[in-house]
């Protein structure tokens, strides 16, 4: 493991590949760790490609501040740790949080970013009140209180019946309950409607069928913001399509990641 002192803020990150390679960089979802990505990892190039992974602040081993935080602060995070790493012109995959810090930073420094995969996400997610409802419930009850609803949204009805699902639900749990909320506040005061319609980069969307989360209709909606953009669905997966079906999943993102010659 490698930790990034930032100044405000320290995060945990991991390099894997090709150390010449063109970067690509992975940004998790709410209550997960960068080992969301092992599978996809595993499965990449081992040549030609570095792949740049970190937790965001409140997640993993990362320092977790107290909560609110602001959507700002975490393209922040993601923008100085490609800084520090002197890091440019990388492919951005998000997922879920990670495709509006995507979409954030994308706005913010198109140097960082050559192009970007929006996976599970939305230039909006929610509303304030659902968010605010889950906030009060994970401050008053702790997060093991929201796990099952979470998981339901989450994962497919077959995938709920392995072994490894057990694991996901115990990463949810073990999240800090103040990065978490701290995150959740993010995600609640976002729209990034205007800011991602105005964006013109390669654009990749990325959802599962099953995704109670954040359907396909609002994956299809947002990537449909950026001109020429491509839309991928993969079928029988929920919000994790990277953890049910990693096959499928690094397939397409290989495709979109050789189409840009990078």
């Amino acid at each position: 493991m490698w930790v990034a002192d930032l100044g405000d803020i320290r995060l945990n990150y991991r390099i894997d590949g090709d150390p010449d390679g063109a970067p690509v960089v992975f940004s998790n979802s709410l209550g997960t760790d960068l080992r969301l990505w092992d599978k996809v990892i595993a499965r990449m190039p081992k040549t030609g490609l570095k792949y740049i992974r970190y937790d965001k602040r409140g997640h993993g081993l990362s320092d977790c501040p107290k909560p609110p935080y602001a959507m700002g602060a975490l393209v922040r995070d993601v923008e100085q740790l490609m800084d520090h790493l002197s890091v440019r012109d990388a492919v951005f995959v998000g997922l879920s949080i990670g495709g509006m810090i995507a979409q954030g930073l994308a706005a913010k420094r198109l140097d960082l970013v050559r192009a970007m995969v929006l996976s599970n996400t939305g230039a909006r997610i929610g509303t304030r009140e659902i968010w605010a409802d889950r906030i009060a419930t994970v401050e008053r009850d702790g997060i093991a209180s929201i796990a099952d609803a979470t998981m339901q949204r989450w994962f497919s009805d077959a995938f709920r019946e392995t072994d490894e699902f057990h694991a996901w639900r115990n990463m949810l749990t073990r999240t800090p309950a103040d990065g978490y909320t701290g995150c959740s506040h993010a995600i609640s005061g976002t729209d990034f409607f205007t800011t991602t319609a105005a964006l013109r980069l390669p654009t990749l969307g990325i959802a599962g069928s099953e995704d109670g989360s954040t359907p396909p209709d609002l994956v299809r909606e947002t990537v449909d913001l950026v001109p020429g953009s491509h839309f991928e669905l993969i079928r029988k997966t929920g919000h994790l399509p990277c953890v049910e079906d990693p096959d499928t999943y690094t397939d397409i993102l290989t495709t979109f990641i050789a189409a840009q010659a990078h």
